[in-house]
């Protein structure tokens, strides 16, 4: 299964702060090891949400929202993409986590859907389209 780990943001992320010399030799040794493990599919950190946008949806109407964002704890600050077994996996991993930020930190996983959780309304047409996005992809 695939999950994605999600670092919170904190007011320290959201400030720009940038981590010590130890914490990211810390991160890389730990991204070394799901790497090595056949775990880490990818990921990376976030600049503050000042730096980003939003795009607010309403039927055909697209309205754009410039940074920064409330509620802080709600933002992340950084991601992986891991691929486990299963969610005990994930967390036996998480757990391992040098602590992202300098002070109180979050990590939230979340599992990624699948394609065979679309499966009840899943055309022949809409499974040709996804598998040939997943080949380019991949790089086939």
């Amino acid at each position: 299964m695939r999950v994605i780990v999600f670092v919170k943001a904190t007011e320290d992320s959201e400030q720009g702060a940038m981590p010590s010399a130890e914490l990211i030799e810390a991160m890389g040794k730990y991204n070394e090891e799901l790497i090595n493990a056949g775990v880490m599919v990818g990921g990376d950190g976030l600049k503050p949400s000042a730096e980003g946008k939003r795009i607010a949806f309403d039927g055909t109407s697209r309205t754009v929202i410039d940074g920064p964002f409330a509620e802080t704890r709600e933002l992340v600050a950084g991601f992986w993409i891991w691929e486990v077994k299963d969610m005990d996996e994930a967390l036996a991993w998480a757990k391992r986590c040098p602590n992202p930020m300098p002070g109180p930190s979050e990590l939230e996983l979340r599992p990624v859907v699948s394609m065979d959780d679309f499966a009840e309304n899943m055309t022949a047409e809409g499974a040709e389209i996804h598998a040939r996005n997943e080949q380019r992809l991949a790089g086939a």
